[in-house]
């Protein structure tokens, strides 16, 4: 399975490694087959809005229904790449079974996303037919206000429990506390983190890699899209796009 792309934050001066490295196979599969560190599975129905990314059949990268025929990730899951390659899968926990799918007819990536300085990671996809919402599958709530630092929040996606480790087939899900754009910039040493942002950090141990990138983190209501971090749940920062930054431009292009 081809799991998604978390953003690679190398500290030094080797700077950031571009998403083309990845997506075109010059970095081994093993250094990007990352997903929740320190989750547990699921309940079954408990996150209706997330979606799995499907590119060749395999898991790419997570997303969330934001409505019937829109679904929302990040750029740097779709940048490059052709709609008919990929699919989305609505409406199960697991990777291997049920849920039903739906063509994409087209990707809205935002035109400014930089893929070196980790802006802007955020893209729509518009699907070919409508979603058929059920309990299982519903359309999550966006947040407009902005939020700063010890909200309580949940991340949920597909991948590896830890690094080097096998892939779980249930949805993780783990609960995560923000903390301050500032703070989060410090931290991951990296200073393109800004009020876009909104990060998260619990402890060691505990966080998102690769493969849950363009999943949803949220607090009531979606307020990050998985971006960035340091490999692997070491202690450092998880950088998510901040939707509320995003009101106007996820408005003027999801119709």
């Amino acid at each position: 399975m081809n799991a998604g792309l978390l953003l690679l934050l190398v500290s030094g001066t080797l700077g950031a490694v571009s998403p083309l490295n990845y997506l075109f196979g010059t970095v081994p599969k093993d250094e990007y087959d990352w997903k929740i560190v320190g989750g547990s599975d699921a309940p079954e129905g408990a996150y209706p809005y997330q979606v799995s990314l499907r590119s060749f059949g395999s898991h790419n990268c997570g997303g969330s229904i934001i409505d019937a025929t829109t679904v929302m990730t990040a750029a740097h899951c779709v940048t490059g790449s052709n709609p008919s390659y990929l699919r989305v899968v609505a409406g199960s926990n697991k990777l291997n079974s049920g849920g039903v799918t739906y063509e994409i007819e087209s990707i809205r990536a935002h035109t400014e996303y930089d893929s070196w300085r980790f802006t802007n990671d955020i893209a729509l996809l518009k699907l070919k037919t409508p979603i058929s919402f059920t309990d299982k599958v519903k359309a999550v709530d966006l947040e407009s206000e902005y939020l700063g630092a010890e909200v309580d929040c949940v991340l949920s996606g597909w991948g590896r429990l830890n690094y080097p480790g096998s892939l779980p087939n249930n949805l993780q899900h783990i609960d995560l506390k923000t903390i301050t754009s500032e703070d989060c910039a410090k931290l991951l040493n990296h200073d393109s983190v800004d009020r876009t942002h909104i990060c998260t950090l619990t402890k060691a141990g505990e966080g998102a890699c690769h493969g849950d990138s363009g999943g949803p983190l949220v607090a009531n209501k979606q307020i990050g899209i998985v971006s960035f971090g340091r490999p692997c749940a070491k202690g450092y920062p998880d950088a998510f796009t901040r939707v509320s930054a995003f009101t106007e431009w996820i408005e003027e292009n999801r119709h």
